[in-house]
C-alpha cells in the first residue's frame, strides 16, 4: 500500500467487512446511543459545536437536536428528499438541500422558521459553507454542477449564481478557505478542483487505486484530502498540491462519510465499522483502528473541540429479499456517540 506504515511487535487484528486493518491503537469507542424516534431516512448530519445542536435529515423534514441529550429542538418539514444542512452563524441561518424538489431551504437558526426557498439544480445533495470567499457551496447529483451564493441571500426572490459544469455526477465536497473546492465526481472516480474565482474546473484527479468516491475532507493542518471509496473499499489520501495519491488504506463496506480530526481521519461505512486512520509522519498514514457501530451508521459528523463523533442510524429489519437494502424499523432512530476512552 502506497505510504501506509507497518507496524511492529504484537499485532492484534479485527477482522470486519472483509478487511484485515492493523489495530494500533484503541482509544475511541461508543459511549453512548441518544434515542431519538420519528419517521424518515436519514442522510448527512451536522453540528453546531457552538450551541450543542446537531442537524439531521430525515428525508422529508429536518431535525435540530440537542448534541448532549437528543432532545428534539425543532422539526423543519417540507422537503422532498432532504439530503444536507450548512449553517452559516454569523448570518443566522441554515440552508437544507432537497434533492427531491430541486431547491435549498433556507431557515433561521434561532428559531428554526423557514425563511425561504431558493429554486436550485436537481438532486442537490453535499452543502458547505466556505467562510474564506463567503459562499454557501452545494453540487447537483443529476444536473453535474456547483452552486454558490452568498448566505444574506433574499430568501424569497434571490437567485443562485450560474451554475459551474462538472462534467460528472458530484457526492461531497470541501473547500480550502482560499478559492479552491474540491469535489467527488462518483462516476468519473475522480476528484474535480474548482477555481472559484475563474468558476471553472482547473484540475481532475483520478482516485485510482479507489473508486466510486463518495466521503470527502480536507486536512486542516496538511496538504491532502481523505477521500472514502466504495468501489472498491478504500480510502485514498490524496496531495492538494497536485493530486498524487499518497496512501491507499481499506475501509468497509457502503462509506457515505469522511471527516478529520487533528492527525486521525474517520470513514463511517453501512456495515457498521467506523475506520479511523492515523497520519504517522510526512506522507505516512495507518489504520489505527476499527470501531464496531450499528449497522447503517454510514454518516457522521465530527466536533473537533470536544473530539466526539455523531453516526445515525436505526435497527435495521431483515432485507425482504436477496441483495435487497435493510429497512429501518419504525421508531428506532438514533445517534451513536463515539468519543474517545478517558
Amino acid at each position: 500500500m502506497l505510504g501506509l506504515k507497518q507496524p511492529t511487535g504484537k499485532l492484534a487484528w479485527l477482522i470486519l467487512a472483509g478487511v484485515t486493518p492493523i489495530v494500533a491503537q484503541t482509544n475511541w469507542a461508543v459511549q453512548k446511543t441518544l434515542p431519538v424516534g420519528g419517521a424518515g431516512g436519514w442522510d448527512y448530519v451536522t453540528v453546531d459545536a457552538a450551541k450543542h445542536r446537531l442537524y439531521v435529515t430525515r428525508t422529508t423534514h429536518t431535525m435540530v437536536l440537542d448534541s448532549q441529550s437528543g432532545a428534539v429542538i425543532a422539526d423543519i418539514s417540507g422537503q422532498k428528499i432532504s439530503h444536507g444542512v450548512a449553517i452559516v452563524p454569523e448570518a443566522g441561518r441554515g440552508f437544507i438541500t432537497d434533492g427531491g424538489s430541486g431547491t435549498i431551504v433556507i431557515f433561521d437558526l434561532n428559531t428554526n422558521t423557514v425563511l425561504g426557498t431558493l429554486a436550485a439544480q436537481p438532486d442537490a445533495d453535499g452543502i458547505i459553507y466556505d467562510k474564506g470567499s463567503h459562499l454557501v457551496l452545494a453540487v447537483s447529483g443529476d444536473g453535474g454542477v456547483l452552486m454558490t451564493f452568498k448566505p444574506d441571500i433574499d430568501p424569497v426572490h434571490g437567485k443562485i449564481d450560474a451554475p459551474i459544469p462538472l462534467g460528472g455526477s458530484p457526492e461531497y465536497l470541501a473547500a480550502d478557505g482560499a478559492g479552491k473546492v474540491y469535489i467527488n465526481l462518483e462516476d468519473k472516480d475522480e476528484v474535480a478542483v474548482v477555481d472559484l474565482q475563474a468558476r471553472k474546473v482547473m484540475a481532475r484527479w483520478p482516485v485510482a487505486p479507489g473508486g466510486q468516491p463518495v466521503g470527502l475532507a480536507l486536512a486542516p493542518s496538511g496538504p491532502e484530502l481523505y477521500i472514502g471509496c466504495r468501489k472498491p473499499q478504500k480510502m485514498i489520501v490524496m496531495s492538494t498540491d497536485d493530486g498524487r495519491v499518497l496512501a491507499s488504506l481499506p475501509i468497509g463496506a457502503g462509506v457515505d462519510a469522511t471527516k478529520v480530526d487533528g492527525e486521525q481521519a474517520f470513514a463511517s461505512c453501512r456495515d457498521g465499522s467506523l475506520v479511523i486512520v492515523n497520519r504517522t509522519g510526512a506522507n505516512l498514514y495507518e489504520v489505527a483502528q476499527v470501531v464496531k457501530t450499528p449497522q447503517g451508521a454510514r454518516t457522521m459528523a465530527v466536533d473537533t473541540e470536544t473530539h466526539t463523533i455523531y453516526l445515525p442510524t436505526a435497527e435495521l429489519l431483515p432485507p425482504e429479499k436477496p441483495g435487497a437494502r435493510a429497512q429501518a424499523k419504525p421508531g428506532t432512530f438514533m445517534i451513536v456517540i463515539v468519543e474517545r476512552k478517558p
